[in-house]
Parts: C-alpha cells; sequence; structure tokens
C-alpha cells in the first residue's frame, strides 16, 4: 500500500474543506460589502476592523442559537435534509483543478484531490443530488411554504440542468476530454469563451438557477414563501443551507473558470507553478462578483417566465450552441463556432422579443 499517496489524498482533502469552509465564511462578508458599494451603503464595520469578524460573530451567533423542530415534522428526513444539500455542494470540488502538477519532496503532486478522466460527468451527477435535499427538507417540515419551495427547486434544477448540461458538452466538444484537466490545459493558448462565447454566457445563467441565485431564487423568495424550503429551519442546521448556497457559489465560479476561461493558465504559469491557484482564486472572485453583481441589479423573474427562459430559450439555444460547435470541429473551421453562435443566440433575442411585443400589443 502506497502510504505517501494515501497521506497525499488525506491532506489535500483538508486543506480543500478548509479552504472552501473559510470561503463560504468570507463570501457572505464579501457580498455583503460589495452589495452596500453598489447600493450606496456602508456595510459590515462593527466587528475588527473593516468588518472582517462579521462573520466569526455571526457563526458564533448562528452556534449559540435555540434550534426549533416543528412537532409534525418528519424528524429524520428533518436532520438529514441540510447535510444532503451541503454535501455535494464540498465533494464537486474534488475534481477541479485548482493549479498545475508541482514538485513536493521529490513527488509530482497534482492540485486537485482526483483527477477523473470522467470528471465532467462526475460533477453533473453529484450536483443533480443536492436537489434531493431542498426537497427533502420542504416536505419533511409540513410547511405549505416550505413544500411551495422544495417543489419549485426541484422543477427548476430539472430545467435548468438540460441547458447546463449541452453547456458543459461545448467545453467537452471543444477540449475532446471529459477531464477537467484536459479541459483545462486545451486552453493554454486559447480561452474557450472565445471560441464559445454563448455557450459560456448559457453555463453561467444556468448555473444562477443551479444554486438558486437571485434573480431565480424562487424556491426562497421571501415575498412570497417567507423563506420557502428552510422556513422551518434555525440555528446550524439553517447555518448548513447557506453554508451550501455560497459553497456552491465557489465551485461553481471554479467550474467556469475551468471550462471556459483558461483555469489556472496566466503569465508565468509554466515557469512558476504557484501562480496557477493565485490566477484560479482571482478567477473565482471576479465570477463571484458576477454572481453579486447580477443580485443587486436584476428583480426576481416570475416564476412562469423562469420556466418559460429554460425550457423555451436556454435549452433550444443550447441545443444549437452544441451543435454548432460540433460542426466547426468536424469542419475544422473553429473560426465558424463564435460566428455561427452569436448569430444564433442574436435570432434568439429576436425571436424573444418579438413573442413579448406580441404579448403586449395584442
Amino acid at each position: 500500500m502506497d502510504y505517501a499517496l494515501l497521506i497525499e489524498w488525506t491532506l489535500k482533502s483538508l486543506i480543500l474543506l478548509l479552504v472552501l469552509l473559510g470561503g463560504f465564511a468570507y463570501l457572505t462578508l464579501y457580498e455583503r460589502k460589495a452589495l452596500a458599494r453598489i447600493q450606496v451603503r456602508i456595510g459590515p464595520n462593527r466587528a475588527g476592523p473593516w468588518g472582517i469578524l462579521q462573520p466569526v460573530a455571526d457563526g458564533i451567533k448562528l452556534i449559540f442559537k435555540e434550534e426549533f423542530t416543528p412537532a409534525s415534522a418528519d424528524k429524520l428526513l428533518f436532520f438529514l435534509a441540510p447535510l444532503i444539500t451541503v454535501v455535494p455542494a464540498l465533494v464537486i470540488a474534488a475534481v477541479v483543478p485548482w493549479g498545475p502538477p508541482v514538485e513536493i519532496f521529490g513527488r509530482r503532486v497534482t492540485l486537485q484531490v482526483a483527477d477523473l478522466n470522467v470528471g465532467v460527468l462526475y460533477v453533473m451527477a453529484i450536483a443533480s443530488i443536492s436537489v434531493y435535499g431542498i426537497v427533502l427538507a420542504g416536505w419533511a417540515s409540513n410547511n405549505k411554504y416550505a413544500m411551495l419551495g422544495g417543489m419549485r427547486s426541484s422543477a427548476q434544477m430539472i430545467s435548468y440542468e438540460l441547458a447546463l448540461g449541452l453547456a458543459f458538452v461545448t467545453a467537452i466538444l471543444l477540449a475532446d476530454s471529459m477531464q477537467l484537466s484536459e479541459i483545462v490545459a486545451a486552453q493554454r493558448n486559447v480561452w474557450f469563451v472565445v471560441l464559445q462565447p454563448v455557450g459560456a454566457a448559457i453555463f453561467l445563467i444556468a448555473t444562477l438557477a443551479e444554486v438558486n441565485r437571485a434573480p431565480f431564487d424562487m424556491p426562497e423568495a421571501e415575498q412570497e414563501l417567507t423563506a420557502g424550503y428552510h422556513t422551518e429551519y434555525s440555528g446550524m442546521k439553517f447555518a448548513l443551507f447557506f453554508m451550501a448556497e455560497y459553497d456552491k457559489m465557489i465551485v461553481v465560479s471554479a467550474l467556469a473558470a475551468s471550462l471556459f476561461f483558461g483555469g489556472y493558465w496566466g503569465p508565468g504559469v509554466e515557469r512558476f507553478p504557484w501562480l496557477g491557484p493565485v490566477y484560479m482564486a482571482i478567477k473565482v472572485i471576479i465570477l463571484l462578483f458576477g454572481m453579486i453583481w447580477v443580485r443587486a441589479t436584476l428583480p426576481r423573474i416570475r416564476y412562469d417566465r423562469l420556466m418559460s427562459l429554460g425550457w423555451k430559450v436556454l435549452f433550444p439555444l443550447a441545443l444549437a450552441v452544441a451543435f454548432i460547435t460540433a460542426l466547426g470541429i468536424l469542419l475544422e473551421q473553429l473560426w465558424l463556432v463564435p460566428l455561427l453562435s452569436l448569430l444564433a443566440a442574436f435570432l434568439t433575442s429576436l425571436l424573444v422579443t418579438r413573442a413579448i411585443w406580441r404579448k403586449v400589443y395584442a
């Protein structure tokens, strides 16, 4: 048995978990500060210098907050639902390449926990599990608002996973591999967002719906469902749902960076491999700011329009984009891929605008 390999896996897993848990805590501060700046406010500034201890204060508050379990709830599922939601968010990160292989004590170490040759398939399989936690939370609470939030979440995730899967397909076709490290390596010269900008846009929109972020936060919808699927949760159980959402934000940003924005590649990485994680962190922070910016500026859309966007707009467009990508590769004319994809997106926007006008002026 290779004990060195076992120690390597254990250390990489622990480091990744600590980074994600710390990242979750300080992503909440990052979001609150960014929202405050966008909305011309101050944001948290009392707990510690510049408010940097605010996540610590929030954590202590949640640890000591009293937890309630509804008398008519299904106790076992009510307890398990937060765990079922948060674990997939952490496990997905195992296949994300955070940097190029490095030499440590004369041993070649990859900066990812597992470099699977079906990494994309693994991501999609694990990501679809988290919806069970949300649905079970809604059902186990025995609360009509929580149940509605859980049902909304299941419908929303099923709808947008189709477009998300086809966005994955475009990156797989361009890299000719389902292995995330190979997909990143294929972008050493040209990022896939340049070759397939529409596929990247579809991926980013679909991931917003997958992680229930505004304007797709229908499963929570405070004005309609008081808090949705986690209405009856408090204390650390609520904190686990909160952690799942923010950890998924970090992971999907890392996946977007790996699939379309060159991953850890940047100037000087070949000479100084430790620059890779730095470039990756910068890209993830920028993509996270994009999610926060969307939340600050766009209102929540109506539920029927949310479903229509997924089924009638994103899914057909993603199908067209996947076909165009395959056609460009088959003809060995990659310059056609971004051109035809942008044309397909333009035609789709015209059809959507025409449909809206017909409803307005009917």
